[in-house]
């Protein structure tokens, strides 16, 4: 069970700002101590590049950031050369996109979905463009689902690659994610899986998932921003070409050819994102010691109480009362979202508006934009409740005229 008090007590913003009310965790979510501590020691301490230096304080710091790089590997079950560092998820699923640029040809099929965020979608779209290659979609339920049976329409033997959300960032829904990936295998497709809103809310097992490459941020699961991680089966990864070339990635270097390391250092060109690994490191052991089980049922019922209070105001319209993890999607009629989440501030009271860098889903809903509001165990029942009475407050002041 979570202690919201005691919680926040690991979360240095609330010693600053002890009346907000934070509901967007979706984006990107608050820091933990622990984690800032790991980074300042790093600046403070040590400061230097990994992997090149003989001397302590290069020894240490390489130490550290290969740590870290074990315990990502144990957090998702997979090997440690399967891990490469990243500046977050966005740029892990560009760079598998930009390494089957040469691997796709005319007529190869790519399947994507409706309920992609934007880094899932547009590096296949240009690399469709670029190749020849057909972008697919998965036909989305009515309840804007992807489904197996759906999924199985579209997959062909001409498809080469499933790039797929495992939980959509607006509609919180969870694809039914290994029933997919052993379909695609079937036809020999790969699958490359953008964990990022499921990494902060659920255990993630790579190994028993099958899955080919997987993204995910530090920032969303009390990280810092700029790091991020790609997983990717290590015989998969020392199989591509890397996709940015410099320092310490390279294995031999002649005048007219060069070789390249194995996998993950050939993909971990130029000075990696040191100070973020092993923050991450520190993140991931904050998340583990409190335990997803404990995550998922507090936030969960902050979701439920939140919908039910969501249900007795007038002009409400929500978009996802199924939402498998904590994201509530909605609307105040008459209302233009930006409006109400500006009105929200004023109340310290934090959400998303927009179409959460997601057009395809807003576009599915009928929508411009929506408010999306995310919960987790750093908010408590209060926070729902002043969430309430500002939209009551912003519904009485607008609506006034």
């Amino acid at each position: 069970m979570i202690d919201v008090k005691a919680i926040r007590k690991d979360f240095p913003i609330y010693d600053r700002e002890p009346k907000l009310t934070y509901l967007d965790s979706a984006a990107s979510s608050l820091k933990v101590k622990s984690v800032i501590d790991h980074v300042d020691h790093y600046y403070q301490a040590l400061g230097v590049n990994v992997h090149r230096g003989a001397y302590d304080l290069a020894y240490e710091a390489t130490r550290l950031y290969e740590e870290a790089r074990t315990t990502v590997s144990k957090f998702i079950n997979a090997q440690e050369n399967e891990i490469v560092f990243t500046r977050g998820t966005t740029t892990s699923l560009n760079m598998i996109a930009n390494a089957y640029r040469d691997l796709l040809k005319k007529d190869d099929e790519i399947i994507v979905t409706e309920l992609e965020h934007h880094s899932s979608i547009l590096p296949w779209m240009v690399i469709a463009q670029k190749t020849g290659a057909v972008l697919k979609y998965v036909p989305l339920t009515k309840e804007g689902r992807i489904t197996v049976k759906e999924f199985e329409k579209v997959l062909t033997d001409k498809t080469k690659v499933v790039a797929i959300t495992y939980v959509s960032n607006v509609m919180g829904y969870v694809t039914p994610i290994k029933e997919i990936i052993d379909l695609a295998h079937k036809k020999s497709a790969v699958v490359i899986l953008d964990a990022a809103q499921a990494v902060p809310h659920m255990a993630v097992d790579v190994k028993a998932l099958d899955v080919d490459y997987l993204a995910f941020s530090g920032h969303k699961m009390f990280g810092p921003s700029g790091v991020g991680v790609l997983f990717g089966k290590n015989e998969l990864l020392n199989m591509l070409q890397p996709v940015e070339y410099g320092g310490e990635m390279a294995d031999e270097v002649f005048k007219d050819h060069a070789t390249f390391k194995d996998a993950p250092l050939r993909f971990e060109a130029g000075t990696p994102v040191i100070s973020g690994a092993i923050g991450l490191a520190a993140a991931i052991r904050y998340i583990e010691n409190i335990g997803y089980d404990d995550i998922h049922d507090h936030t969960i019922a902050l979701k439920e109480y939140t919908l039910k209070k969501l249900k007795e105001l007038k002009g409400i319209t929500i978009y996802n009362e199924t939402s498998d993890i904590s994201t509530i999607t909605f609307n105040v009629d008459d209302i233009h979202p930006h409006d109400i989440a500006t009105m929200l501030d004023q109340y310290q009271v934090s959400v998303r508006a927009g179409h959460h860098c997601a057009q395809l889903v807003s576009r599915f809903l009928g929508v411009n934009s929506t408010l999306r509001v995310s919960f987790h165990i750093y908010n408590d029942f209060n926070d729902c409740d002043v969430l309430i009475s500002s939209l009551k407050a912003a519904q009485d002041f607008f609506l006034a005229f």
